[in-house]
């Protein structure tokens, strides 16, 4: 990592849409349909023999769309003979074409010849399911990248240390080996990956422009899912957007409000609604997200205060209201900012806020154990997660920079008063709220669309926090009693004076009872 050698890498989002083929018919044949794939890299190689370079036709045969374009541009034969034999090894199903059909400019697309129309349920379906599987089933996921070793192996290119070829040669048969070499084949392809873009950094251009269209093209033909709604098979076309009824969902009645502005919260939600739902009803940009995600991400997290401020009439005034007033400003601040860099700035605000979480993380560790609520552990690992760590090796970087005060930042102040502790256990996580830092609009005002077509990406949620936490409502008190003590303490005030004041507190004083 110090090196600059080691980075991350979302192999879902970038390479998974040029993987789409051999995904889509796993997903509807099955992890051992693999075989085909196997038995068509060998027919193809010795058809196309003395018209290109074996090192080349291998390459080419690694499962991805644009490798294939790449093959046929070179040799123009290539395109019959891939089709004929993907055919006659049961490699283009009629659901796996109808799929692949249903993208415009996808890579390969003579492999089907059809055109291109939009997904039906069916489609939908084997599209979330080949998508979901490469996600979450490792095993698939090595098939699919294991198709770039098989190929160097039959056209006898391929090399490795004894002890993976141990592992490959029983490969996928062999149940006691089969999680290792899964590991092996996973961890071979990512570094052929990387080795091939140390030599050259648009080798994945092509690849890449997939990927957007994929992602984009899934935006407009499925919907966003939300947690509250029933998912079928986790994806379904695109027919409608938010509902009334959806708008409604956990959006209490207000209590008591002046009759001037009881319209004022309802205005206000349906306003947030308007927002997402042109959001949803635009192609959304589901491969370079970060830029939507921080802009709804944003605009959700001021809007809920605004809605839950306005059921609130205590709250409608400067002194009570100011943190409204200053959501609104930093935000657009914020959005304003933003626009005129560079867009990897998006990137940035969420790495450091998921830095935040990190480092909130560390800083629960310090807690006593008698202090351990039955809530802590629950938090620490909402923390965890928020950090987007890996579980294993720690790779998320903790940007503890000031951000504002010139000169002195009020963490240096509670130093010098030995308030340190209150300041990183309390005032800093309070803070991250205040400041709409990434972790804080992640899990308060997102949600993670459920529709897997959509790759995972938050969107704003409608589900209000309920408040009503009576413990902490009462932590507010027993700080705001410690505070006056303090003060009057520091002011020298007569100490008889102070305990006549607060004599109703040990049961003292005519109003003990009142």
């Amino acid at each position: 990592m110090a090196t600059g050698v080691f980075h991350t890498a979302d192999w879902v989002r970038e390479d998974l849409p040029d993987l789409l083929w051999p995904a889509l018919t796993l997903a509807h044949l099955g992890t051992t349909g693999g075989v085909r794939f196997v038995r068509w890299q060998k027919d193809v190689q010795e058809d196309l023999s003395g018209l290109a370079g074996k090192q080349f036709v291998a390459d080419c045969l690694d499962g991805r769309l644009t490798s294939l374009d790449r093959l046929v541009s070179r040799v123009p034969q290539a395109k019959a003979v891939v089709k004929a034999r993907a055919e006659e090894r049961g490699l283009l199903p009629e659901p796996v074409v109808n799929a692949l059909s249903s993208y415009p400019r996808c890579p390969a697309e003579w492999l089907t010849s059809r055109k291109v129309a939009p997904p039906g349920t069916n489609e939908v379906d084997l599209l979330t399911r080949a998508v979901f599987e490469a996600l979450t089933d490792g095993h698939r996921e090595a098939v699919i990248k294991c198709l770039f070793i098989w190929s160097a192996v039959q056209t006898g290119i391929f090399s490795a240390d004894d002890r993976t070829i141990d592992l490959l040669k029983p490969y996928p048969n062999d149940p006691d080996t089969r999680a290792m070499a899964d590991s092996v084949v996973r961890a071979a392809w990512g570094a052929r990956k990387g080795a091939l873009l140390h030599e050259n950094e648009s080798h994945y251009a092509d690849a890449i422009e997939w990927a957007k269209m994929f992602w984009k093209t899934n935006s407009i033909t499925t919907r966003c899912l939300r947690a509250q709604e029933p998912a079928s098979g986790g994806a379904e076309p695109n027919e409608d957007l938010p509902t009334d009824e959806a708008r409604d969902v956990d959006a209490a009645a207000p209590g008591t409000l002046p009759d001037s502005g009881a319209y004022l919260r309802r205005l206000a939600m349906d306003l947030f609604a308007s927002y997402v739902e042109a959001l949803e009803a635009s192609p959304a940009r589901l491969y370079d997200r970060e830029q939507q995600e921080v802009h709804s991400g944003l605009v959700a997290r001021v809007g809920r205060d605004v809605i839950t401020a306005l059921g609130a009439p205590d709250l409608w005034c400067m002194e009570h209201g100011a943190h409204i007033v200053r959501g609104l400003v930093e935000v657009r601040i914020y959005l304003q900012w933003m626009a005129e860099q560079d867009v990897a700035i998006y990137h940035t605000f969420q790495d450091y806020g998921a830095g935040k979480a990190k480092l909130y993380r560390r800083i629960l560790d310090e807690t006593p154990a008698e202090a351990r609520g039955p809530g802590f552990e629950e938090a620490a690992k909402e923390l965890d997660r928020l950090s987007h760590n890996d579980k294993t090796l720690d790779h998320r970087v903790v940007d503890t920079r000031d951000s504002f005060v010139p000169g002195k930042s009020i963490r240096t102040m509670a130093e010098e008063c030995g308030l340190i502790d209150l300041y990183r256990q309390a005032y800093s996580i309070a803070s991250g709220v205040s400041h709409s830092e990434w972790w804080s609009v992640e899990t308060h005002a997102m949600e993670r669309c459920r529709n897997v077509l959509h790759g995972g990406h938050v969107i704003p949620s409608f589900s209000l926090n309920p408040g009503g936490n009576v413990e902490f409502a009462r932590s507010w008190v027993d700080q705001l009693h410690a505070l006056m003590r303090l003060s009057l303490d520091t002011l020298g005030v007569d100490e008889k004076a102070v305990e006549d004041a607060f004599a109703w507190l040990n049961g003292e004083g005519e109003d003990a009872t009142a």
